[in-house]
């Protein structure tokens, strides 16, 4: 190995280790705060700010109507709550499933051209609104019963202008949804813990809740490549706007079955990531934008590279003891490696390299399973866990290779 791949390979470590570690202590300092949350957000209360949920839809005939039916189980007065369902020029029977809900008092149904991106949907739909909060849930999703209850209280504090939910995978049946349930088990704990330091850059799509003023003051949402939600978040952060997570918000989203959607789904996140961070630079490294720019940015970014790295020098290592294994069956023929099974401690690996991986790869399990918990209120060990452990790894890159390649070259992407 060369000094060059070396100290990229401790870098990468050391970064690794460092979040890991940063990622720990904030657990534990927060942990009791988030008890303290969520009985807050059980007591009843009696303000109930008006809301208006925009649902923007596009072919989601297959799903729509559950949408709407979890909003109005919603556990908030109807008379305060208000739904824009926004046919965002669909050609399947979407607007049919809508103008079933036509009548109902707490909705609006309108019909819009399709300009290629939801956020054209989203801004229709910030013309009709006149409520104190406004909200989006994506036309695959539904909310828990309790979701908007356990948001509401966050905004008292009249320095909040945005609260996110936790999203969950919703019934998942095929091997990949199941790895999927158990990635956004992660994305649920760390967004919990960049909240707790004013760091978080995105406001997922399903039922991000804002004070409607976010709007009047930094505008409607941008076409941010294909990440809307995204790059709103990062003009919040920019102009010091303060967003939160309400860990007991839950969001149900139906996660791509098989490996073509989903891939396209992420190539369009990290592509959105990685072209709105660069449209955001300026915060990169500035102590001025508090933990997202100082830290959070940049360590998102590199992850990214890093990631690549790690798993092209894996390859490329695994290709060479593989050739090397033909060259010496060519020569000597098959020998059984395992001939004299023995032990002993004299041949354990104690350098440094062996040390801080095996740490930061232990620890990284620790945070998983803490997630899980955090998630569902309890660790149970399932095939969920078995096939992201087995399956993750080795999917991740594809996307990654391919968002930086078609940034590489200039290549746009498309929303669907």
């Amino acid at each position: 190995m060369s000094v060059a791949q070396s100290l990229i390979l401790y870098f990468t470590l050391f970064v690794s280790l460092f979040f890991e570690i940063f990622l720990l202590i904030t657990y534990i300092e927060t942990r009791e705060k988030i008890k303290l949350e969520k009985a807050e957000c059980d007591r009843n209360t009696d303000h109930f700010p008006t809301v208006t949920i925009i649902v923007p839809c596009f072919n989601e005939a297959p799903t729509v109507e559950k949408t709407v039916e979890s909003l109005f189980n919603l556990n908030y007065p109807q008379d305060k709550l208000s739904l824009l369902l926004i046919d965002d020029g669909s050609t399947d029977d979407t607007l049919k499933v809508l103008k079933r809900f036509e009548n109902n008092p707490q909705v609006k149904v309108f019909s819009k051209e399709n300009e290629g991106s939801k956020y054209s949907a989203l801004n229709f739909g910030l013309t009709k609104i006149d409520s104190e909060f406004v909200g989006c849930l994506d036309a695959d999703s539904f909310v828990g019963s309790e979701a908007l209850k356990r948001i509401v209280p966050f905004f008292r504090d009249s320095s909040i202008m945005a609260v996110t939910p936790s999203i969950r995978v919703h019934d998942p049946k095929t091997i990949l949804q199941y790895v999927q349930k158990v990635e956004y088990s992660w994305g649920v704990f760390l967004r919990r813990m960049l909240s707790a330091i004013g760091a978080l850059y995105v406001t997922p799509g399903p039922f991000s809740i804002f004070r409607t003023q976010v709007f009047k003051d930094l505008g409607h949402y941008k076409e941010g490549h294909h990440t809307e939600d995204l790059e709103l978040a990062l003009r919040m952060q920019k102009h010091r706007y303060k967003i939160v997570n309400a860990v007991d918000a839950y969001v149900f989203t139906v996660a791509p079955r098989t490996l073509r959607p989903l891939h396209k789904q992420r190539v369009r996140w990290t592509y959105g990531f990685l072209k709105n961070a660069y449209d955001y630079k300026e915060m990169f490294l500035n102590k001025k934008y508090g933990n997202v720019g100082l830290f959070i940015l940049p360590i998102a970014t590199f992850s990214i590279f890093s990631s690549l790295y790690l798993a092209g020098t894996f390859i490329w290592s695994s290709v060479g003891k593989i050739t090397n294994q033909i060259v010496k069956y060519q020569a000597v023929g098959w020998t059984w490696p395992f001939t004299h099974l023995s032990f002993d401690w004299f041949f354990i690996n104690t350098g440094v390299f062996y040390i801080v991986s095996t740490t930061t790869f232990l620890l990284a399990l620790f945070l998983l399973f803490t997630a899980i918990r955090l998630t569902n209120g309890r660790f149970k060990f399932g095939r969920d866990i078995v096939y992201y452990l087995s399956i993750y790894v080795f999917i991740v890159p594809l996307w990654l290779a391919k968002s930086v390649y078609n940034i590489v070259l200039d290549r746009k992407i498309s929303w669907r």
